[in-house]
């Protein structure tokens, strides 16, 4: 089962052979665990790697509830778990992703931010149903994602930031046993993200809507302000009540003021850098929006054309000035001023005059030359500038 058309045999187990056919290699793999099920030799084996194996049962009035402890053995459900994300990874991306992109005809770095949204969107969806251990294999086979997809290298600082606060929020509710808290804190968070991420589609393809973007900035600082509240609530408040207060990390309790402290800490921590982010890109992207206003709203400079010559029957035209064929040019006639003030008194005074204007029927004249200019202004201004910004 291939996923991708081989256009070149590559040396087997080389670099471009695992990047090619790692969803191929995967593949085989987990196609060997799920065959190991059929037989009761190997059936236990690959019940380790498909089920959690530090399972309580507690008994109860009516049923038994099963409760489930982390261990070392979680990391080879978790490794299997990855060959499956990287399955389905690439089942999106040829079946789904791949076939928008190419309708849509995207340039490489609108190709990639495409891929990268579609990817998320599909998680975050289908995120908030899904077990700790899911989540954290999602994220971990990001890592190796970065390798396969040939992510650029400006990309990955970024992208590795991503993902580890992912990994940290996400290890830190499952080892610390605060798995109903992170229950729904997470769908929170996903649900923002899922917006962020469905908006690039849009703008992609219904030619640059932004509608989704906005929507985004709207929800994004109330659900900080949840997160923060909820957070503060369920463990400053919350667990300071409990009574069994102790230090028990192999129990799985670490309910201490100290603890406490600590997470209350990276959580605001984490959400503080979430809003100086997005304040700091909401600024970027206002800022370069009234550039591209301030650069629409400017009037067309008229082009200056060089001078030439220009062959007429009385005469030809030399800059701007007709001359006749003997070379005698007609006096040039003076430019007219603009009407000013008519009753000017100068009075001298000892470094220079000072000239001052006094009202009189003459400046009626001067009124009405204005008012053509400010007419002209005044269909300026609603021609340029205001029926732009209506279209």
């Amino acid at each position: 089962m291939a996923f991708r058309r081989r256009t070149k045999n590559f040396p087997l187990f080389s670099q471009e052979f695992v990047i090619h056919d790692h969803v191929d290699i995967g593949f085989c793999l987990v196609l060997c665990v799920l065959i190991g099920l059929m037989f009761e030799v190997t059936a236990k084996t690959a019940f380790l790697l498909i089920l959690p194996q530090c399972d309580v049962s507690v008994p109860t009035a009516d049923s038994t509830m099963v409760y489930y402890h982390y261990s070392l053995k979680d990391l080879v459900t978790i490794l299997f778990y990855i060959f499956i994300t990287i399955i389905l990874h690439a089942v999106v991306q040829e079946y789904i992703l791949d076939k928008i992109s190419k309708r849509l005809h995207l340039s490489k770095l609108k190709h990639s931010k495409f891929n990268e949204s579609g990817q998320l969107v599909v998680f975050h969806l289908s995120s908030v149903k899904v077990f700790y251990l899911c989540q954290l294999t999602y994220w971990l086979h990001a890592l190796p994602e970065l390798y396969f997809q040939k992510v650029w290298k400006e990309q990955i600082p970024c992208q590795l930031q991503y993902i580890c606060l992912y990994l940290v929020h996400i290890a830190r509710a499952y080892l610390l046993n605060l798995s109903h808290l992170g229950l729904i804190l997470l769908p929170l968070q996903y649900s923002t993200e899922f917006l962020f991420y469905m908006a690039p589609l849009f703008y992609f393809a219904y030619e640059n809507n932004e509608k989704l973007f906005n929507a985004w900035a709207a929800v994004f600082g109330i659900t900080r302000l949840f997160i923060l509240t909820l957070a503060v609530l369920a463990i400053g408040f919350g667990l300071a009540r409990t009574e069994n207060q102790v230090f028990e990390p192999e129990k799985g309790k670490v309910n201490t003021l100290l603890c406490r402290l600590c997470i209350l800490l990276l959580v605001c921590a984490a959400q503080a850098w979430f809003m100086c982010l997005f304040i700091h890109s909401q600024l970027r992207h206002w800022r370069e929006y009234w550039n591209q206003q301030n650069a629409k709203q400017r009037v067309p400079a008229v082009p200056r054309f060089s001078a030439r010559l220009t062959k007429k029957e009385s005469g030809y035209h030399e800059n701007g000035m007709v001359k006749a064929e003997n070379r005698i040019s007609p006096p040039r006639t003076k430019k007219l001023k603009s009407p000013q003030g008519q009753c000017d008194v100068s009075v001298p005074t000892a470094d220079s005059t000072m000239v001052y204007y006094h009202y009189s029927l003459k400046d009626l004249v001067t009124i009405l030359f204005y008012i053509f200019i400010t007419i002209i202004l005044h269909a300026v201004v609603q021609e340029y500038i205001l029926k732009e910004r209506r279209t």
